[in-house]
């Protein structure tokens, strides 16, 4: 599947200190030690619609981490996946009466525009669920081979209890994973099942559904191995971190770690898990079954500079849970002039404090808010507004433009 391209990204003279993150997995920071590139895995969309405020939230949260990584000197590997066949997807293609394909391919280019106008760094391998049905079926015949896989009627589960460590991703008890599994895709009552929490990873065909030929059938793959064997492709058997919103916590990344651990034993499928918070809007999650979106597109199109939203995401710490408002966005936007005024003035406050700081910030657990506060206080230093203007660095502007577009991926 076709990415989008990169924004080009100016090189700094200086590098960023080892990337900490916050390891959900653990509970505890930890400092990412990629061995060769640092690989990245993040969860993409489903599209059956546009990209919202919260998508954008999670994707400007791990672009920073490539960028982080990136500026401590690292070469970076990034995957994303595309889930182009699903039930959300089918039950929308229907309920506005067009082909599947069409609206994921109308969606997709979708999310490519509005990542290009944030400057998302575009991931190496951008791969559709369709596209990686013979990565799936491959994967599904080592389980099968292990022992860890069965049929109800005719689709193939995963046995969760094949996997010792099932549950260590989250922490969360088992009365914990019945109450949401049914919420977030699971079948914990379905008839014949050997554990209400094992998993679907191959569906047998259904009437008017889409389905391919298989070894196992036709039919099409299931949610959670299509990550796994994606990641396990283009990543190898273990990689640093695997990022997505903190909805994916349990059941995907849960069962992504577990079909990876028992189909190569012994082998961690990632060494961070990093997840970014909710976004909500009028008081509730902002989720497609609500109802209650903001589209990045719809911002574009009402001539909102990008910059401005990315700034206004960048306001929150990616774990944090936080509500978006219009008055905020209004805020970013001033901001964003702000901060342009004074690199435009050229000479300005020391930069290199802020170049150091900015660098550091996004090192600590990808803190942008931190990050964005040293700029501010460079930007009301250069325009004099806190009386302590100091003109003595001539190339301030230029330095700290270079920065907050390399660490923060706002152009200024």
């Amino acid at each position: 599947m076709r990415s989008w391209s990169s924004p080009s990204v100016p090189a700094l003279d200086v590098a960023g200190p080892p990337v900490v993150l916050h390891d959900v997995a653990t509970g505890r920071r930890r400092t990412t030690e990629p061995d060769g590139p640092a690989r990245l895995y993040v969860c993409g969309i489903t599209p059956y619609d546009a990209t919202h405020i919260g998508h954008a939230a999670t994707y400007v949260a791990f672009d920073l981490l490539v960028r982080a990584w990136r500026n401590a000197g690292h070469e970076v590997v990034y995957v994303q996946n595309v889930t182009d066949v699903d039930d959300p997807l089918l039950e929308r293609a229907t309920a506005v009466g067009t082909d599947w394909r069409a609206l994921a391919e109308r969606e997709t280019e979708l999310f490519r525009e509005d990542m290009t106008a944030l400057r998302v760094m575009a991931p190496d391998h951008f791969v559709g669920a369709v596209e990686s049905i013979p990565l799936v079926e491959d994967l599904i015949a080592e389980l099968e081979a292990r022992g860890t896989t069965y049929r109800v009627d005719d689709d193939l589960y995963f046995s969760v209890t094949s996997d010792p460590d099932f549950g260590a991703v989250s922490g969360w008890s088992r009365d914990e994973m019945l109450r949401v599994y049914p919420e977030r895709g699971g079948d914990p009552d379905r008839p014949g099942k050997k554990d209400p929490l094992d998993c679907v990873v191959w569906r047998a065909e259904r009437p008017d559904e889409p389905a391919w030929d298989s070894r196992f059938g036709r039919g099409r793959p299931g949610w959670h191995i299509e990550c796994t064997a994606i990641a396990r492709e283009h990543l190898g058997g273990s990689f640093d971190v695997q990022g997505g919103g903190s909805d994916l916590v349990f059941p995907h990344h849960e069962m992504c770690a577990s079909e990876a651990h028992a189909a190569t034993p012994g082998t961690p499928f990632a060494q961070t898990y990093a997840h970014a918070g909710m976004v909500a809007f009028d008081g509730e999650k902002m989720s497609k079954s609500k109802g209650n979106l903001v589209f990045v597109s719809a911002l574009r199109h009402a001539e909102v500079d990008p910059m401005a939203v990315r700034l206004r995401l960048l306001r929150e710490h990616y774990r944090s849970d936080w509500e978006w408002t219009d008055a905020d966005l209004f805020t970013a936007v001033d901001q964003l002039d702000t901060w342009r005024r004074a690199v435009a003035v050229g000479s300005g406050a020391p930069s290199e404090p802020v170049v150091a700081g900015v660098l550091a910030a996004l090192a600590d657990d990808l803190d942008a808010p931190t990050a964005v506060a040293i700029v501010d206080r460079w930007a009301a230093d250069t325009l004099g507004v806190s009386g302590l203007a100091d003109t003595s660095d001539r190339h301030a502007g230029d330095a700290v433009s270079a920065v907050v577009d390399a660490a923060l991926g706002v152009r200024l």
